[in-house]
């Protein structure tokens, strides 16, 4: 039998994995998909925003007191955050990618998005760090003509605006592939080989000007790169950053990879492709997990469950017309409100955000899901992510520190539970 089962596979989901596998724990992670990568940047937001506030947060670990009394962040803590998001870059020393970026003040980088808005982040891969807009360098976004869904002249435009110095140029898409139609991961996969990114760098030389920086879509190599990254900014003689794309996104991605491999090393199954369906319970305690194939369910046995199916907009909660919202896997009580007529904000773009995406399970001190009269709903229980209630990761840019630091502190409690 498992120690633990983790559901979902997610940020949350392989966080809880790595950090119960290194206590020892036989482990193992079931999902319906690979969580939210594939549209995630491939940085680590910690806090970009407070509720109501239009302003990013500079330092964010400074900014804790000002969230809601019951946010996640304020059970856990600026120390025990910081030890977290520590021991996720730790995790992330092999495999290539550079993170980093928090200064010694712990002060957010400001990197621009794929429409040229300042993203607030608290670190990121050594490849999108050259476009931290705090800084002064002008800068030259560089687009392909036929690629979709990057638009270099908007993004420098609205860079412009913000009172940044920045152009955009449109290179050729043959100088990387030969492809009429190719996504981001099509190019990066291409520019894993080194003929390609030399023919990429030789269109690239007749648009640089001296001083700048070049922005580009992030395409620099799938599984080659660090290489690639390293080998265009020699080419270039210039910084080189890489500016996530909208969905399917390279940087998150690799970001995933690193994360499956290093489990994948500790003898961590990742089961992408079983989505929870069902499950036992004697006791107040889950004594099996049920998963779709294609014939009949997978029974899967655990002393301990931690659920990480992300909240409702990564799927871990489902709703109808009637104004029914629930927790797909165990029906657990969440925070909703309780008619379909609050859920939103009459505004749309309101400042304080839609009631409906801070919905979620409530949990105690433990991270284990309760009732609305704090009594335990599972004894063998946890959860972690964006299942978790009173926060709105989205809107806050907390997504990925909320993720890694509660799941974290969950398998903490799991481990020194009495």
């Amino acid at each position: 039998m498992l120690d633990l089962l983790v559901i979902g596979a997610g940020l949350a989901g392989l966080s809880a994995a790595l950090a119960a596998a290194e206590a020892g724990l036989r482990v193992r992670v079931v999902a319906k998909g690979q969580g939210a990568h594939h549209w995630h940047t491939g940085a680590v937001d910690l806090l970009g925003y407070l509720p109501g506030a239009a302003r990013p947060v500079a330092a964010p670990l400074q900014a804790l007191d000002d969230l809601p009394a019951q946010h996640p962040y304020r059970r856990l803590g600026a120390a025990a955050i910081g030890r977290a998001l520590t021991r996720f870059h730790g995790w992330l020393d092999d495999s290539g990618l550079g993170y980093s970026g928090a200064t010694v003040e712990n002060a957010n980088l400001l990197l621009p998005s794929a429409v040229g808005a300042p993203r607030p982040t608290f670190f990121a891969p050594q490849a999108q760090r050259a476009g931290d807009l705090t800084q002064p360098p002008p800068l030259l976004i560089v687009g392909f003509r036929g690629l979709r869904d990057f638009f270099p002249h908007l993004i420098a435009e609205n860079l412009t605006r913000a009172g940044h110095r920045a152009r955009a140029e449109l290179a050729p898409l043959e100088a990387i592939t030969a492809r009429r139609d190719a996504n981001p991961i099509h190019l990066a996969a291409a520019l894993d080989a080194p003929a390609a990114r030399a023919r990429l760098a030789g269109a690239l030389r007749p648009y640089c000007r001296s001083g700048e920086r070049v922005g580009l879509p992030a395409i620099l190599g799938l599984n080659q790169h660090p290489a690639a990254w390293a080998e265009l900014q020699e080419r270039l003689a210039a910084p080189v950053f890489e500016i996530p794309t909208l969905p399917p996104s390279v940087a998150g991605l690799r970001l995933y990879q690193a994360l499956a491999q290093r489990l994948q090393r500790l003898g961590v199954r990742v089961e992408v492709g079983m989505e929870a369906i069902g499950f036992d319970q004697a006791n107040r305690r889950i004594t099996a997990v049920q998963t779709a194939t294609s014939a009949r369910p997978l029974s899967h046995r655990a002393g301990h469950v931690l659920l990480a199916t992300g909240g409702i907009l990564g799927g871990g909660f489902n709703s109808d017309h009637t104004g029914r919202i629930w927790e797909t896997v165990f029906d657990l009580p969440l925070t909703a409100p309780a008619e379909r007529s609050g859920w939103f904000h009459h505004h749309f773009l309101h400042a304080g955000g839609h009631p409906i995406f801070s919905a979620g399970a409530p949990v105690n001190n433990a991270w284990q899901p309760v009732n609305a009269n704090g009594d335990m709903v599972y004894d063998n229980l946890w959860a972690a992510g964006g299942v978790l209630a009173h926060a709105d990761p989205i809107r806050e840019r907390s997504l990925e520190g909320l993720a890694i630091a509660t799941a974290i502190a969950a398998v903490g409690a799991i481990i020194h539970r009495p």
